[in-house]
């Protein structure tokens, strides 16, 4: 790992240990639990009754309910904050690099991330990685953050928002991918399944605390995730088949 990579872990783990304390604020329901709900739906089928790696667990949220349908569900996180919280979840997990994974060659059937790769620079090498992991035949269920989406917009708009006392989201590292970037970002060995959208119609997280709104937009967001409009989910979720 180069100079400026490792700086760049310095800073993201400083941001992830201090956002630790608040992640768990707002997950779980309303929007936050929306999201969730709608990866694991594309998750599940990948990872039922087999052996599955997260990377960027954070405290554990979604491998605590992959767990349960997994033949075995280990992640990795580059925060101590947020690790320690996974393991009073009981999770096995491991504070580590997505770009240097301590794990053998083709461990896994299944290597996914949610709100991770977006904020890696060297986001190739962190794909690369996940592939040597996966075992051939194997998926990889990775997300990305897609620029042509409300959620881009809205995040231009609003600027960036806390994440504790001391720190915002311009703290930390973050890309935007657009679709037809996803192939030139993937390693040799490696062939893309699909792609689905979450976070299609939403135009701010707040709109999913309104009685009457919050669940029209959660059944439209949905039915778009593998509609024609999942190219323009703010949340980019690739499922990737090593070969």
């Amino acid at each position: 790992m180069s100079g400026p990579d490792r700086a760049n872990e310095a800073t993201s783990r400083a941001y992830y240990d201090d956002f630790s304390g608040w992640y768990e604020r707002e997950r779980g329901r309303g929007y936050h639990g929306m999201l969730d709900d709608l990866e694991l739906d594309v998750l599940a089928p990948y990872a039922r009754g087999r052996d599955v790696l997260e990377l960027g667990c954070g405290t554990g949220l979604i491998l605590d309910r992959i767990a349960p349908i997994a033949r075995s569900a280990k992640g990795i996180d580059l925060s101590e904050g947020m690790i320690d919280k996974a393991r009073q979840r009981g999770l096995d997990v491991v504070v580590g690099s997505v770009t240097e994974l301590p794990y053998a060659d083709a461990s896994f059937d299944c290597v996914y991330s949610f709100k991770v790769l977006a904020h890696v620079p060297d986001i190739a090498g962190a794909i690369a990685e996940a592939k040597r992991v996966t075992r051939p035949g194997g998926t990889m269920v990775l997300e990305l953050y897609n620029p042509l989406s409300l959620r881009y917009l809205a995040k231009k708009i609003a600027g960036p928002q806390k994440i504790s006392d001391g720190r915002t989201e311009a703290d930390v590292y973050t890309r935007w991918d657009a679709p037809w970037v996803v192939e030139r970002l993937l390693p040799a060995g490696v062939s893309l399944v699909g792609i689905r959208g979450v976070r299609v119609f939403t135009p701010a997280a707040f709109v999913h605390k309104l009685p009457l709104v919050a669940p029209l937009l959660a059944r439209a967001e949905r039915w778009a995730v593998a509609s024609p409009l999942r190219w323009f989910g703010g949340f980019m979720v690739v499922v990737l088949e090593r070969t």
